[in-house]
């Protein structure tokens, strides 16, 4: 009985139909099954649930961009990323290669040159696997922008959320003190401690909102809080 070979699949994540249609029909020709879907939400769907090995995003989509999709990916998978743009500056394919992908294509394009670009790069990811990169922390601090995404997306923080978790973040696994937290966010002290106790609430139910199986700051009764090493 001859061996079959499995047929590599490819996620296209692009709201322009007729776009999609000439890419799929193009994979399919060089024997490649094609999955579509035209919204950013969808793609990092699909992708969190596995079986793909390539993702072709665009970057401008109804419902966000693909560089936000490929830095939500990235979080937690090395799956090969080829991005499609109608904007060929070169700063954008800086961005894009700078955040993980591995190839560029500016509108407009050849289909059958894209397939072409696909086949190269699964091919050199089955003759020379790339060593795993490590794990991505779950918890990023922005800085500058004032913002942690935790498992690539974006915490809606008050002030003193945003103090508290960068706080147990920059030191996971240490128990924080009540009256550690207040001072790391700035709390009056004439502040209830009993309000850490509110801002802790707050922010698991918001990290539970991304990640409901995790429950990564940890109470110790009589002390206080930490974050664990896992999740930093």
């Amino acid at each position: 009985m001859p061996i079959r070979c499995r047929v590599p699949n490819v996620l296209l994540v692009e709201d322009d139909k007729p776009i999609a249609e000439n890419v799929m029909l193009a994979l399919e020709r060089e024997g490649m099954a094609c999955r579509h879907v035209a919204l950013a939400a969808d793609g990092l769907a699909l992708l969190r649930d596995g079986g793909f090995d390539l993702a072709i995003l665009d970057v401008g989509l109804p419902d966000g961009n693909g560089f936000d999709l490929c830095r939500a990916l990235r979080a937690f998978s090395d799956l090969p990323v080829i991005f499609l743009t109608a904007r060929a500056d070169e700063i954008d394919r800086v961005v894009g290669l700078e955040i993980g992908a591995d190839d560029y294509v500016a509108k407009p394009f050849s289909p059958r040159e894209l397939a072409a670009r696909v086949k190269a790069i699964l091919r050199r990811g089955r003759s020379a696997p790339a060593p795993p990169r490590p794990a991505p922390n779950p918890i990023e601090i922005d800085d500058e922008r004032a913002v942690i995404r935790y498992q690539g997306q974006t915490l809606d923080l008050s002030r003193s959320e945003y103090l508290m978790l960068k706080a147990m973040a920059g030191r996971p696994e240490k128990v924080f003190s009540r009256a550690e937290l207040m001072d790391a966010a700035g709390l009056a002290e004439a502040s209830l401690e009993r309000s850490v106790d509110t801002h802790i609430k707050s922010l698991r139910a918001k990290l539970a909102a991304i990640a409901p199986d995790a429950d990564p700051i940890r109470t110790h009764r009589g002390l206080g809080y930490s974050l664990s090493r896992e999740a930093a």
